[in-house]
């Protein structure tokens, strides 16, 4: 972006500086879009498991490789998005990626088998990999550092509203229709958001390219993607000492840990991901409080659903509609939040914010097979108030600090950590909740109920005590107004 770029997008000046102009709004609506697109498609996916078992006549296992495989193809594009964005210019990689996921979703509304369904599910999830890590680098510099706050809540939207309402979509559609359109679904807003994306974002002004790091890549993404393999396995073996979940582990943690000495050298003057970030103290800071809350909430995010289903009878549409208070909470603070945060730093309002996420799930340890529906709505209500207020500051005070060439790989940075951290923490509370079913020794379907509801109150409190431990690095993110820092002047380039 050039000097008049910057201009145009951040008018000088106190109040006008401070208010989000028409041109940034217009930028944050093609963002929105293309990650209301990726974010819905995962769980609307989801509800549409059973179906494609019935389809298909394949088994639950099977089946899982739709979900899977999205994820992997996810996971492994994520790291080349910063050096691409670098490469391209973020106008043509946006709506490269608008493009694959497009024609991902109208290719995987024509499978005629599971291979094929899953083989079209990674080429979606090459494309929606790119839209999460660009829509942040493409905003961050739409806005500056100083209104940061405020456009990673209006990103924050599809992020926290996705697992929300896209079991109602995908339950509706599946009713209505057929499982083809939950995909289809996808193809009229890709061509909205790739029209709003050609007149809507600023020329591509591309630097001098940088050469790519094919070791890292090498490196990176394979480790990526095999430790997360190996990680989504556990919920399938039921154990982490399963060869099926420790061999693909192990080999991607092997090329994940190859790939810091090579990213760390001297001589490697622009890495896949630059990991002299974490030389900046908010970066850290942030990328470890958004590791621990994006286990929790992930993780936790998957227990509800089951709840309603296996515990209360409840159908995947109705599941949906009971989560919504979760939603219109998020909606009511992560507006105010995104102000706050840029006014006076984002310490204050996340430490706010995961300290009522504390309470509403501390709320669902007390849960059993017939505890009200006035109770359950109000705990997720009150858990909803607090993620409005936490997610997305926290990725802002990843990114406010940074300077404009380093933002495309900060984002790309704490989009892996989180896709990480979220394949782990749904992991993690899928095996708890496996074994504490398998614990059930009643007989009767009303001490089943019973029992069943004891196991998810169990798990509850581990997912509680995992969101309080998130307080320790929200203490320690900046308590003032961000001012913007040059971590290339502490790394020596």
């Amino acid at each position: 972006m050039t000097t008049s770029e910057k201009t145009e997008s951040s008018p000088p000046g106190g109040k006008a500086r401070d208010k989000l102009d028409s041109k940034v709004l217009l930028v944050a609506g093609v963002i929105v879009l293309g990650g209301i697109m990726s974010i819905l498609d995962i769980t609307v996916v989801s509800v549409g498991l059973q179906t494609f078992q019935k389809e298909f006549a394949a088994t639950s296992a099977q089946v899982a490789w739709t979900m899977t495989g999205y994820t992997l193809a996810l996971a492994s594009v994520i790291p080349l998005t910063g050096w691409a964005a670098d490469r391209f210019g973020t106008k043509r990689l946006y709506l490269l990626a608008i493009i694959l996921f497009a024609a991902g979703s109208a290719l995987c509304a024509a499978a005629n088998s599971l291979e094929m369904l899953v083989a079209f599910r990674v080429l979606q999830g090459l494309g929606g990999g790119m839209l999460m890590p660009l829509g942040m680098t493409i905003l961050t510099r739409a806005a500056g550092p100083e209104r940061v706050g405020r456009v990673m809540a209006v990103l924050g939207i599809p992020m926290l509203l996705g697992p929300i309402f896209g079991p109602i979509l995908g339950g509706w559609l599946i009713d209505i229709a057929s499982w083809h359109w939950i995909f289809l679904i996808n193809l009229p807003i890709g061509v909205i958001a790739l029209v709003y994306a050609g007149i809507v974002l600023p020329k591509d002004r591309v630097e001098p390219s940088e050469t790519f790091d094919w070791p890292g890549m090498l490196m990176l993404s394979p480790g990526l993607a095999t430790f997360l393999y190996g990680v989504s396995s556990i919920p399938e073996t039921g154990t982490v000492w399963a060869a099926k979940v420790l061999v693909p582990a192990v080999i991607g943690l092997v090329l994940l840990g190859a790939f810091v000495p090579w990213a760390l050298q001297r001589s490697n003057i622009h890495p896949l991901i630059d990991l002299r970030l974490f030389l900046n103290r908010d970066m850290s800071i942030a990328v470890i409080a958004m590791s621990l809350f994006a286990m929790a909430f992930f993780g936790a995010s998957l227990l509800f659903p089951l709840y309603f289903q296996q515990v209360r009878g409840e159908s995947a549409l109705d599941s949906g509609v009971l989560l919504a208070p979760q939603g219109i909470g998020a909606m009511i603070t992560m507006p105010i939040a995104g102000v706050l945060a840029d006014r006076i730093g984002p310490g204050k309002i996340v430490l706010t914010g995961i300290t009522v996420i504390t309470i509403g799930m501390g709320m669902f340890t007390q849960l059993g097979a017939d505890t009200s529906y006035a109770y359950i709505i109000t705990a997720l209500f009150v858990m909803g108030l607090g993620m409005g207020a936490t997610m997305m500051p926290i990725m802002a005070s990843a990114l406010a600090t940074l300077k404009e060439h380093t933002v495309a790989r900060g984002s790309t940075l704490m989009n892996i950590v989180q896709q990480v951290a979220a394949s782990i923490g749904t992991a993690l509370f899928s095996v708890l909740l496996t074994n504490g079913i398998k614990d059930i020794t009643a007989t009767s379907p009303g001490e089943v109920r019973s029992q069943m509801g004891d196991a998810f109150a169990t798990v509850f409190l581990v997912a509680t005590v995992l969101v309080a431990v998130c307080l320790v690095p929200a203490a320690l993110l900046p308590r003032k107004k961000v001012k913007p820092a040059d971590p290339t002047a502490m790394m020596g380039h």
